[in-house]
């Protein structure tokens, strides 16, 4: 029998403890997304379908941004057992300087058409956790005022070759000059690839009303509201502004881009040289007898070619082949810090998150950015103290198992 008794106001008041309400809707929008999915939903609900599809698709039949998210999905991970983890260390040093954790900002273009604080928003988040910032060719924030946002912290500028080189040498000059140490030049982009969901919304910049954009725009007052009563939306170091993305990059980039280029470019960089978009062990090979300082295994977010390899399968062979000459790091499909921690136990120097940082912005500015770095924090922090790692020397291969559910057939 269950002895019963009449409860006692004190034992109710010890077990009913009523939360304190938040009258912050960001705020309270915020900490309530415990994962970047999280993020996600609040994007799509607060931005418009032009802007946040740009954002979240990617090329043709996206089947390498979905091919990407899987192979972090089969990772099965091998902890240790019995090992002091109180205090994890998730510091490292790349290319020449230091970061507090082992994930920057990744570059991405026409970043205020997500949200009006756009790259100044960014830079600011990752200078706060200490981390790098990388600013796009096609970003909507000169140079000059990324490093004004982010004064103390580190800068890398991303670079595309134009048809018109003198003006990509001139954003060369500008980068050196604003004190920006790392320099990534981007391979992956002869052309533009087939971004479908663009085309089908009509996405272009400026962006173009229709009936269908005004009757999206409806439920969204706020962000039109940000993006009527700040400034002029346009690129921060192209002139032409007016087209398609498609149209936009087919017009400013070269397909005739070589590696006499890389040349000239390596002679004008005082810093660190980082080659975005590798995508083979060959031309991994290439580029370490090259001389650069690392290579970032990308295939542009699953943006460019669609069915293009997986840059989390080539990991580690690339770094078996090259990891002592050059520095490895890795982008594509990262959306939790579970992600970033297979990458580093593979070999990976640093990863790049994009997606990530830009569903942060378009649920809540600079806060929302501030709340992606701090959930991806948490999740590398677990995620170690789970495997018995207390620091990113700690992760080794032995940590990670890669499920393969594509299997190539073999060559003849």
């Amino acid at each position: 029998m269950v002895r019963r008794q009449v409860p006692k106001p004190a034992e109710l008041r010890e077990l009913m403890q009523f939360k304190k309400p938040q009258l912050n809707g960001r705020k309270r929008r915020l900490d309530a997304a415990l994962t970047i999915e999280d993020l996600r939903t609040i994007a799509r609900r607060r931005t418009p379908r032009a802007a946040f599809d740009y954002t979240d698709g990617a090329a043709e039949s996206e089947l390498s941004l979905r091919r990407a998210r899987q192979a972090f999905a089969d990772v099965e991970f091998h902890p240790s057992i019995l090992s002091d983890v109180a205090n994890v260390d998730t510091s490292t040093t790349v290319f020449g300087g230091p970061s507090a954790l082992p994930f920057g900002i990744a570059p991405t273009g026409f970043t205020r058409l997500m949200q009006t604080e756009g790259e100044i928003a960014g830079a600011g988040a990752a200078g706060a956790a200490g981390i790098p910032f990388c600013l796009s060719t096609l970003g909507t924030t000169s140079i000059e005022d990324v490093k004004a946002a982010n004064p103390h912290g580190r800068n890398w500028f991303q670079l595309y070759v134009m048809r018109k080189r003198e003006i990509s040498y001139a954003l060369v000059e500008r980068a050196a000059e604003a004190g920006f140490d790392t320099l990534f030049f981007t391979v992956d982009t002869p052309i533009a690839g087939a971004r479908l969901r663009d085309k089908r919304n009509g996405f272009s910049i400026p962006p173009q009303l229709s009936l269908r954009t005004v009757a999206n725009a409806i439920p969204r007052p706020w962000w039109w509201y940000d993006f009527l009563t700040t400034p002029k939306l346009e690129f921060a170091s192209l002139s032409s502004t007016g087209g398609t993305v498609g149209e936009l990059l087919d017009a400013a980039m070269d397909p005739t881009i070589s590696f006499e280029d890389l040349k000239v470019i390596r002679e004008m960089w005082p810093g660190k040289l980082a080659i975005k978009g590798v995508q083979t062990l060959d031309d991994a090979r290439k580029l370490a007898d090259f001389g650069v300082d690392g290579i970032l295994l990308s295939n542009h977010g699953g943006r460019q070619l669609d069915r293009a390899p997986i840059p989390f399968h080539l990991l580690p062979d690339v770094v078996r082949e090259v990891g002592k000459d050059v520095e490895v790091s890795v982008d594509t499909g990262i959306l939790n810090g579970a992600d970033i921690v297979a990458c580093i136990a593979l070999g990976a120097k640093f990863t790049l998150v994009g997606r990530a940082y830009l569903y942060g912005l378009m649920a809540g500015g600079r806060e929302g950015v501030d709340r992606t770095i701090q959930i991806l924090t948490e999740q590398v922090v677990r995620t170690m103290k789970l495997l018995g790692a207390h620091s990113l020397e700690e992760l080794t291969p032995a940590h990670v198992t890669q499920l393969v559910r594509l299997a190539p057939i073999p060559r003849p």
